[in-house]
């Protein structure tokens, strides 16, 4: 069912024009974001990481004031989610962090090749039946736009609270040109360090679930 669109959303997203980047160009929006240049975006050239998926913003803004080393773009297909995200960014004033608005199978065609080094997969949906497997965020479609974005030693860092859908994202890594350098089937009772709580996190920490974690580097 689609969320009903909240009141004021126009005039909101219209306030946070300064951090947004506008929509991925799926020939839908109007307002897309065209081809970026990272490096002009943030002004610098600092390294660039991305999330997808980033729901409210708790870990986008938070990660963004913590690193401030390097620039974050965050990605969200529901307008009436990510202008909450966009509002913390503005009231906090964070110059490192910067959204794009839409379906992330959109991505090659607004950043260019070999420009992320980090990429952050927090409690994608796990759309469990097999018929929309395409769309799972560690689908082989996605993993080969990821490829083509992350830098030669580039990362993507997972969690996820759904056991089915992290062993599938493990097998979707070995066939799909990337080498999973660290795995925990328990997160909270791991040697992870610096990791940011979100709002999903908390809910499934709070029913004593795990929190299954995995990073895989790119090498092809």
């Amino acid at each position: 069912m689609r969320m009903r669109k909240k009141k004021h959303l126009d005039e909101r997203l219209a306030a946070c024009e300064a951090v947004c980047l506008g929509w991925l160009p799926d020939g839908i929006h109007e307002g897309g974001a065209g081809r970026l240049d990272p490096a002009e975006v943030f002004g610098v050239g600092r390294p660039l990481r991305l999330e997808i998926g980033c729901g409210k913003g708790k870990f986008a803004n938070t990660i963004a004031a913590r690193d401030t080393d390097a620039d974050f773009i965050a990605v969200e297909q529901s307008p009436n989610v990510i202008v909450m995200a966009m509002e913390q960014t503005v009231a906090a004033g964070l110059t490192n962090l910067r959204y794009l608005m839409g379906n992330a199978g959109y991505l090659l065609k607004v950043l260019p090749p070999r420009c992320v080094e980090r990429i952050y997969l927090n409690f994608s949906c796990p759309y469990p039946k097999s018929r929309y497997a395409k769309h799972r965020l560690t689908s082989p479609l996605f993993l080969d736009i990821y490829k083509e974005l992350l830098t030669a030693d580039g990362v993507i860092i997972q969690k996820t609270d759904n056991e089915g859908f992290f062993d599938y994202s493990l097998e979707q890594y070995a066939a799909n040109g990337f080498t999973v350098r660290f795995v925990t089937r328990d997160l909270h009772n791991s040697a992870v360090t610096g990791n940011i709580i979100t709002e999903y996190e908390q809910r499934f920490l709070d029913l004593g679930q795990p929190i299954y974690y995995a990073e895989a580097v790119r090498s092809e």
